[in-house]
């Protein structure tokens, strides 16, 4: 199959038509292209130097909140409170984080200046969110991501400590099920979100699941304030 080359119009080929997961090359990384690819089942992962690149992957990756792995020593952590967790407290630094933490097996990393730009616009303009932990008053692990109606579509996470991003993703967990999310997209597999109880399944699954996602009203509260007890 063909890749696609988008234009200046802010459309997207069905993604179905992606060949092993690339489904576009180009276009740009405006409000509205972003909105509509996420919505769309959509993600731009790329590295700087190379065209700007959108995904579609078959078997996609999510977690249902009922099936997150919160193991005995992560529950000793959030008991002790050893991290205080916020709520878009600090969203350009969560992102600056994640694209400056090292991972093993990378060489670099896929959040561009451009990437960086845009999605503090998306947070500015109410898409985007942040959840962050914090340990004697810095930050210490964090993850954020788009939320669109009833789905969160995760971006990346980082940890300065033990434990922190793991934290941080429980928060996320606990807010889902608080507010009525029904799954956490998490784009495609790693061991560390397997480990965590993420899953794959077949994109045209994921398709249904967004749907109802995108549809799904939402608690009052949600992204204004972290559930009791996180």
């Amino acid at each position: 199959m063909p890749i696609y080359r988008l234009t200046d119009d802010i459309a997207f080929p069905p993604v179905h038509l992606a060949e092993d997961g690339l489904l576009a090359v180009g276009g740009d990384l405006r409000p509205e292209r972003l909105l509509l690819a996420y919505g769309s089942g959509i993600f731009p992962w790329y590295s700087e130097g190379e065209p700007l690149l959108w995904w579609s992957p078959d078997p996609r990756m999510v977690m249902f909140p009922d099936s997150f792995h919160c193991a005995r020593s992560l529950r000793r952590v959030i008991k002790k409170g050893v991290f205080e967790v916020t709520l878009n407290r600090a969203f350009p630094e969560v992102i600056e984080a994640c694209s400056g933490t090292p991972r093993p097996g990378q060489d670099g990393t896929w959040i561009t200046p451009e990437m960086e730009e845009a999605y503090i616009g998306l947070h500015e303009a109410g898409y985007a969110m942040s959840i962050e932990c914090w340990a004697e008053g810095k930050l210490a692990g964090g993850l954020y991501g788009i939320a669109l109606g009833g789905c969160f579509f995760g971006e990346s996470m980082f940890s300065h400590q033990p434990n922190a991003s793991k934290v941080a993703m429980h928060a996320l967990v606990a807010s889902a099920k608080a507010w009525g999310l029904p799954f956490i997209d998490c784009q495609v597999a790693n061991p560390h979100l397997m480990s965590l109880g993420a899953q794959e399944i077949a994109r045209r699954e994921f398709m249904k699941h967004l749907d109802a996602g995108l549809r799904a009203r939402l608690a009052p509260e949600a992204w204004k304030v972290l559930p009791e007890g996180v």
